[in-house]
């Protein structure tokens, strides 16, 4: 299974060994041998789009790109993976796909999403096994990267919707700092953790595509300065497999022997109580956000949803408020803690991807980070299993570039080894 490289495209064709239209219709000839199995896609663009954008300019030319259903697209149905809204069409392309389309990058479809982004998942297999689940509830995303269908993809986190399904199909997910990439157009589920992120082959790849698709400078180079990292201590409080605990000591004695200061760093209490009240977070807002489809059409969500929503809508507003001010001090206390070390390494999943497609997995290892709005990274760690644990790596908000940096540092040394 070959993954495309976003970087290799790029390259390509700067130095006019490949012309967009070119690399656009190699997309479409691997998705019409990989996604009859894997089911990422729920609808591809036509010939006159593929026409229309193999003849763009920008640094996103060429490039096939993956839409998670939750992002409105003007020229796709987008669904929210919902039967609620079938055939779909949103007037306007939310403000990411604008982006993506003023650097003249080609969506090339929308991907599998869990319904309404939460937790019932679609058809999506993962790659690399299909009894076992690619994550969610950027499913259809990760599972098209990693199947090697396209060099990019988009994907959202509300919980661990980015570093999880990345980790468990063995390529690099990007959440950014908070709002670093506006979710304007993206269905809402939680107005204070929804983040837009990106799935590439490896984290080089998916810096170089948030650069480009942003306009900001984040795959700087690595500086070569010692930097602190952390060994994040949990004291058992989330689960671990005996495997990803072995891949997040590997990854920890590579920072080593790179020069690298590598400690240990115990949680402290006010991010265990912030991590403990995300999911009130969550569910209130998720309750407010989902009243209309509530209201409207109960009779086609999830029985998962609708029980999930109906919980919700009894949460006390002075318990929600009380949740928010748990997660200001939290976000207070990560100053600090990032004044004490650069990057904070962790799993970025309990384990492997578990058997079965029921579920998508626990977002145990990211919500905390979300809910901080911390830029988090992960990467394959593990030395070829037969299915992949990421870790996870995460830095300061706002300094997403020097993540970007570590992170691709110790990834190709992972590699070379």
């Amino acid at each position: 299974m070959k993954m495309q490289s976003y970087r290799e495209i790029r390259e390509a064709i700067a130095s006019h060994h490949l012309t967009p239209a070119e690399a656009i219709r190699a997309a479409y000839e691997a998705i019409t041998l990989a996604d009859g199995h894997i089911h990422a896609f729920t609808v591809l663009a036509d010939e006159a789009m593929r026409q229309r954008d193999g003849a763009m300019d920008g640094p996103l030319a060429g490039i096939a790109i993956g839409i998670k259903d939750i992002v409105d697209t003007a020229d796709f149905p987008t669904s929210y993976g919902s039967p609620i809204y079938e055939n779909h069409r949103p007037a306007a392309d939310a403000a990411i796909c604008a982006m993506i389309r003023s650097k003249g990058g080609h969506i090339v479809g929308k991907t599998v999403t869990a319904e309404l982004a939460f937790f019932h998942p679609g058809p999506t297999v993962n790659p690399h096994d299909h009894a076992h689940t690619p994550g969610g509830s950027s499913s259809g995303s990760a599972a098209a990267v990693a199947a090697g269908m396209v060099p990019l993809a988009i994907g959202t986190q509300t919980g661990g919707s980015v570093i999880r399904p990345a980790s468990y199909c063995g390529i690099a997910g990007f959440k950014p700092s908070f709002r670093l990439i506006p979710t304007v157009g993206v269905k809402t589920f939680s107005w204070t953790l929804d983040t837009l992120g990106l799935f590439a082959a490896s984290v080089a790849d998916v810096a170089a595509a948030a650069a480009d698709t942003t306009g900001r400078h984040l795959d700087q180079p690595s500086r070569g300065k010692p930097l602190r990292i952390a060994i994040w201590d949990d004291d058992g409080r989330r689960e671990v497999s005996a495997d990803m605990a072995a891949a997040v000591e590997r990854i920890a004695g590579i920072a080593g022997r790179q020069g690298h200061q590598v400690i240990t760093l115990k949680e402290p209490e006010a991010m265990i109580e912030a991590d403990l009240c995300h999911g009130l977070l969550q569910e209130y807002e998720g309750a407010l956000s989902l009243a209309h489809e509530m209201r409207t059409a109960p009779q086609l969500l999830s029985d998962k949803l609708r029980d999930a929503l109906e919980g919700a809508s009894r949460i006390d507003s002075s318990a929600y408020d009380g949740a928010r001010r748990t997660a200001r001090r939290a976000r207070l206390a990560a100053r600090e803690l990032f004044d004490e070390v650069d990057i904070v390494l962790s799993p970025a999943a309990t384990g492997a991807a578990p058997r079965g497609l029921a579920s998508t997995g626990s977002a145990e290892h990211n919500r905390l980070w979300t809910l901080l709005g911390c830029p988090a990274v992960t990467f394959r760690a593990d030395r070829d299993g037969p299915l992949p644990l990421g870790i996870q790596m995460t830095a300061r908000f706002g300094k997403d570039a020097l993540l970007l940096a570590a992170a691709a540092e110790l990834e190709a040394v992972s590699n070379a080894e």
